[in-house]
């Protein structure tokens, strides 16, 4: 069963700016983002490099997500990001437990954007 047309935009809106307001937020303040990174992925890269990269990363998600096509992928990996920024950081919790909500409309959209398989009869 799909979603309505309308609750299918506003759903895939809501992941969007979640993913595309950190984004852009971490360019003008990237030290009150820097702070949610495991302590092994910082150092790979500097910060400023990780967070940039990081940026990209959630503006193609959130890009992808908002266009409505072929979204089953990024509303998956849009899942695992929010997951894993709540597992390793559970000492904030109070913080994140929005992420878990976020996390589970992102999955809902991917459940509802599956890959169908063709009938070959």
């Amino acid at each position: 069963m799909r979603f309505g047309a309308s609750a299918d935009f506003l759903l895939r809106l809501s992941v969007a700016l979640a993913f595309l307001y950190p984004a852009v937020n971490a360019v003008l303040d990237p030290y009150a983002w820097i702070g949610y990174f495991p302590v092994f992925m910082r150092g790979f890269l500097p910060d400023p490099t990780l967070l940039l990269l990081f940026g990209l990363v959630q503006t193609v998600i959130g890009l992808w997500i908002l266009s409505g096509r072929r979204i089953f992928i990024p509303s998956l990996a849009a899942t695992v990001v929010l997951a894993a920024i709540v597992v390793f950081n559970l000492g904030d919790y109070q913080m994140l437990f929005r992420d878990v909500s976020i996390g589970l409309v992102s999955l809902s959209l991917a459940i509802a954007h599956r890959p169908r398989a063709t009938s070959t009869v």
